[in-house]
Parts: C-alpha cells; structure tokens; sequence
C-alpha cells in the first residue's frame, strides 16, 4: 500500500475516501461467448416455412375463388360481381407480393447474421492514481525497448 501525500488530503476528505490506495494491480477481465437458450436461426426457419405455406395456400384459395366470381360474373353479367372479382384479384396479387417480400427478408436477416459473426471484449482495470499509472506505463515502455 502507498501512502498519499498531504496535498491529496483536502480532495480525500472532499470525496469521503481514506488516503492509501488499495491496489496498483492491472486486472484483465475476459468476456465469455454468450449462446442463447434457443438457436435463433431455428426460429426464423421455422417461422419463414410457416409463413410461406400460408401465403401459398392463400394465393392457391384466392385464385380458385377468381375462377369461381369470374364464372358468376360472366353469367350474371352484374357490375358487383366484376367489382368483387377484381378486388380479390387484387388481394392474391398483393399475397405474391408478400411471399418475394417474405423473401427478401429472409436474405437480410441471413447477411445480417453473416456479417455480425462472434466478437470478443477485453477489458483491464486498474485501481490506482494517475501518477502511478503515469509511472507505470513509463517503466513498461522502458521494459519494451530493453
């Protein structure tokens, strides 16, 4: 333990701390890999696949349903039936959208995890006055020339 000299005193009982520094130990401090519990990549799999059935049994249903009101609209020859007609067209048109959408997001959300891949942190700690570590980095840099 090094004692502090009077000039510290004032700030020591400014900050409420006693006057000896504990340690002048450089610690190294090591992050561990952190896996979660449930491998994401099953869940996005798993949630892709689902969606992609329903969006195609959707389209599958909407286009059986055009059949079905373009055959009543040329019968009844009504304006509504057409109007319903096209509306549903509409509405299959915009579920093939969402499965290239469904797509493309699945390709981001691949590259994006591509891309992040694992890091590693290192963190040192050290307890001690600016002094020592002034002195301390100057005789580890007088260390490395030797």
């Amino acid at each position: 333990m090094i004692k502090m000299t009077k000039k510290f005193d004032d700030l020591n009982d400014t900050f409420n701390v006693e006057g000896e520094v504990v340690s002048t130990e450089i610690q190294e401090v090591k992050s561990e890999n952190l896996t979660p519990t449930k491998p994401q990549s099953d869940d996005i799999t798993k949630d892709y696949e689902y969606t992609r059935g329903n969006l195609y049994s959707i389209i599958e249903k909407g286009q059986e349903a055009i059949n079905g009101i373009l055959e009543l609209a040329q019968e009844s020859e009504m304006p509504r039936a057409y109007e319903v007609a096209g509306q549903l067209i509409k509405n299959v048109a915009d579920a093939t959208d969402k499965l290239l959408d469904l797509q493309k997001k699945l390709k981001d959300v691949n590259e994006e995890k591509e891309t992040k891949g694992p890091s590693t942190v290192n963190n040192a700690l050290f307890v001690g006055s600016t002094a020592e570590l002034a002195k301390m980095l100057k005789d580890g840099l007088k260390e490395d020339t030797k």
